[in-house]
């Protein structure tokens, strides 16, 4: 830290509840998307096949969407503030998807809901985590994002465990083939009142510091800018091109599973994305977003692989955990049966579950923190949490699928806050947004490549037994924790963590 730069204000405990509390609505919303989207894609009368297809705008969104939002909330201040005009234009916009959703027609008019739902939510979403990193000096960073995984927790417990609680209570929990039942409609109309609550009370409880203040109070070293060699950015750029118009070549002579044209498009647009950037400067937002992308720091380009694999096996658990339950441990492959809605109600059960050991998590993962460090306590909770998804393919009873949560959980809650710790003392405050939007990126390309790959793999290798996606996906999480061990571990803060959220 420069040693004539003041020191941010530590905030209260209410202050930083009240500044996290729009997480819950936020969560609430999302979880209701990850416990029942695949659910009412199968209604609607999609095949297992095409499951991650339908799943793509939910990353896709969030990959546009993101550093566009923390390009220009770095950029706007009115009398809202900074970030809280995009958490009110979110929240309103994601209320309103959820409301339409569970009373799409057609199977391309719940994907195109899907596609606002996960846009809107996005556009509340970055600007939080930017939030924090503009409200809360250095050694609170940790509670504030313990504070969110907490939030995070309580919310998703109540979103996913909704529609067995409104069952049990005598709502429909099948319909007519091709109708969303009535536990799951309901359910997400709860959630369009809870997340525009939720969000609303942060915009009214919270305030911001203008701009210049920031910037007085910057506490992480200035962004170093790499020599720029537009030729060699064109010879990158066109290896990237060629490397995605071959596997889309392939991909159509082949006759391979046309979720790898996802693959090959994103591997073709970053080259298409890097020549524009390499021969039209315009100085615009698009320019900027990529000129930030190339010089970001170092601690970013170590998590970015932390990341990529911690995603990757998330995706696959929110895509095929309903599917393989209902198929391992109910039986049933037919969205309309009772066995099947029962195990998609027990899936809603065991998100609730994971959601609620992270809760408990964000209460310990900051005593984990002061005695062992971030990177090690992350690499412990990324372990727990690989074992946890590979235990659900060898569980017979569903109910001990239950103790398969606890690591989950504690995985979930690590990777919502720690890697957020690891990095925000390295971003500058004039850029918190844009970096925690681009950060964002190695959230959505491993959810991209989980759409491309996973499909194809359970085709080809695996049958089409989704148990084995979780498998992959516990792997892909352990991985993970391995990874960390290469990041840089910020220089000692003051050990003045939470101890309760």
């Amino acid at each position: 830290m420069n040693p004539t730069t003041q020191s941010k204000p530590r905030l209260t405990f209410w202050q930083i509840w009240n500044m996290c509390f729009g997480f819950l609505g936020i969560q609430f919303g999302f979880a209701l998307q990850n416990a029942n989207v695949s659910r009412i894609f199968q209604t609607l009368g999609a095949d297992m096949e095409q499951l991650p297809m339908l799943w793509i705008a939910a990353p896709l969104t969030g990959l546009i969407v993101q550093p566009i939002v923390g390009h220009f909330s770095d950029r706007t201040w009115t009398r809202l503030g900074r970030r809280r005009p995009y958490f009110l234009a979110g929240a309103v916009l994601a209320s309103v998807a959820l409301l339409l959703m569970p009373n799409s027609p057609s199977l391309w008019i719940a994907a195109g809901l899907l596609w606002m739902l996960d846009a809107s939510i996005n556009i509340s979403m970055e600007p939080f985590r930017a939030f924090v990193g503009d409200q809360l000096p250095v050694e609170q960073r940790p509670t504030g994002y313990s504070m969110q995984s907490f939030f995070i927790g309580i919310g998703s417990v109540v979103a996913s465990a909704l529609p067995y609680v409104l069952a049990h209570f005598g709502v429909a929990n099948t319909a007519e083939p091709g109708v969303v039942p009535d536990t799951v409609r309901w359910s997400f109309y709860a959630g369009g009142v809870v997340l525009l609550a939720a969000i609303g009370w942060t915009i009214l409880r919270t305030r911001e510091y203008p701009p210049e203040t920031l910037q007085r109070w910057d506490e992480a070293p200035p962004a170093a800018r790499r020599p720029r060699d537009a030729s060699r950015m064109r010879t990158g750029a066109f290896a990237w091109l060629v490397a995605g118009a071959v596997l889309l070549a392939v991909v159509y002579v082949e006759g391979l599973d046309k979720q790898l044209y996802i693959l090959g498009g994103l591997i073709a647009g970053y080259g298409l994305a890097l020549l524009l950037r390499a021969t039209a400067a315009t100085g615009g937002a698009f320019d900027q977003i990529m000129d930030d992308l190339y010089d970001m720091p170092s601690t970013m380009r170590q998590l970015a692989v932390v990341q990529f694999f911690s995603w990757f096996a998330l995706f696959a658990m929110w895509i095929y955990t309903t599917p393989a339950v209902a198929d391992l441990h109910f039986h049933s492959t037919d969205p309309a049966s009772d066995a099947y809605n029962e195990g998609a109600n027990w899936v809603g059960v065991l998100f609730a579950a994971y959601n609620l050991f992270a809760a408990v998590a964000a209460v310990v993962i900051p005593k984990m923190v002061a005695r062992w460090g971030l990177r090690t306590s992350h690499l412990v909770n990324a372990v727990v949490g690989g074992l946890g998804l590979v235990s659900i393919m060898l569980i017979r009873d569903p109910r001990w699928l239950l103790l398969s949560m606890v690591g989950v959980g504690f995985a979930w809650a690590s990777i919502l806050s720690l890697p957020y710790a690891l990095l925000s003392d390295s971003v500058p405050a004039r850029k918190m947004g844009v970096y925690m939007g681009i950060f964002n990126f190695f959230i959505v390309i491993p959810q991209l490549v989980a759409a491309s790959l996973l499909g194809f793999l359970l085709k080809t290798l695996f049958g089409g037994h989704p148990a084995y996606a979780l498998a992959i996906g516990g792997a892909s999480m352990i991985v993970a924790g391995l990874c960390v061990l290469r990041v840089r571990e910020p220089a000692a803060r003051a050990p003045r963590l939470a101890t309760s959220p």
